[in-house]
């Protein structure tokens, strides 16, 4: 079982779970997740000799959450892996999932030094766009995408604390909508049932943390993807420098708003593999963790 405990950094209290000795492997959990996402890898990395840390990042979970909307730049998200790396005494890998993936690929391009190797599961490298992203999204999928809607303050924290308990089983469970609505909720239909990946006490604990969290920590994430490119200019073109993984499921979603295309491999020059994971969805590592756990272990074993 992993230990729970809080460390203070970058001006705020992080909360991590962690096990095992050896290598440090720092597990970066997506939205809507938590530590909790990584639960079947952290018993499964430390009984094959590393030191797994899974903290819940910025504005999740039993961490801090900055009122303020321009505390969660990619430098502040960044900014806590880096610091958390220093308290640990550790230059190891960085592995993450959706959001947690953007967040170890921008540290391992900012502070490569600190990275001995990047995994990206769902969302591959991203090069920095040329345009802001808010303006990509409302051109591509329109004004409605999920992104766009959360900019707003306050509204998407409404519409996703009104019931928890059914937010994140439509998140983690629901069907795609035939007729899909405005908002996030919007994109799933009522699942019949939890899949066979998530049981009732899997969703509970995720309810339990959300209900304590509140959602406008990792929306506020979303609210500084213009404000982070504008920051990272100096990065345009620099490629990702560590070797790096990228883990996909064959049917997840994001496969589409994020393909692991030409330009993406242009900025990856260390990749040592893409791993398709058959008959997967969006969240990976829960949904087949077998699959994601062996090929995490035979990355982090090359390195």
């Amino acid at each position: 079982m992993p230990h729970h405990c809080h460390i203070r950094l970058n001006g705020i209290d992080m909360h991590i779970a962690e096990q095992g000795e050896g290598p440090l492997v720092l597990l970066l959990h997506g939205r809507p997740e938590t530590w909790y996402s990584w639960r079947h890898q952290i018993d499964a990395l430390a009984a094959a000799g590393y030191r797994v840390v899974a903290p819940d990042q910025r504005g999740y979970g039993a961490t801090d959450r900055p009122a303020a909307i321009d505390q969660y730049s990619i430098f502040h998200l960044v900014g806590d892996v880096v610091a958390l790396i220093h308290e640990l005494g550790e230059e190891r890998a960085v592995v993450g999932h959706d959001w947690g993936s953007m967040v170890a690929c921008n540290t391992a391009l900012l502070r490569p030094q600190v990275v001995r190797g990047v995994v990206a599961v769902s969302i591959p490298p991203l090069p920095r766009e040329t345009r802001p992203p808010l303006t990509v999204t409302a051109q591509r999928f329109g004004d409605g995408f999920y992104q766009n809607y959360f900019q707003e303050p306050g509204v998407a924290e409404a519409d996703l604390g009104k019931d928890v308990a059914t937010t994140l089983r439509l998140a983690f469970a629901g069907v795609r909508a035939a007729e899909p609505s405005e908002g996030f909720l919007g994109l799933f239909a009522e699942p019949g049932a939890l899949p066979a990946w998530l049981t009732e006490e899997d969703l509970v604990t995720f309810v339990e943390q959300f209900t304590t969290s509140g959602f406008a920590g990792g929306l506020n994430w979303y609210r500084n993807l213009d404000r982070s490119r504008e920051q990272t200019a100096a990065w345009q073109d620099v490629p990702i420098t560590p070797p790096s993984l990228y883990i996909s499921g064959e049917h997840d979603a994001m496969r589409t708003v994020y393909p692991m295309d030409d330009a993406v491999r242009a900025i990856v020059p260390g990749l040592r593999g893409i791993a398709d994971v058959p008959g997967c969805g969006h969240w990976t590592q829960q949904e087949r963790p077998e699959a994601a756990t062996g090929a995490l272990l035979d990355f982090l074993r090359g390195l």
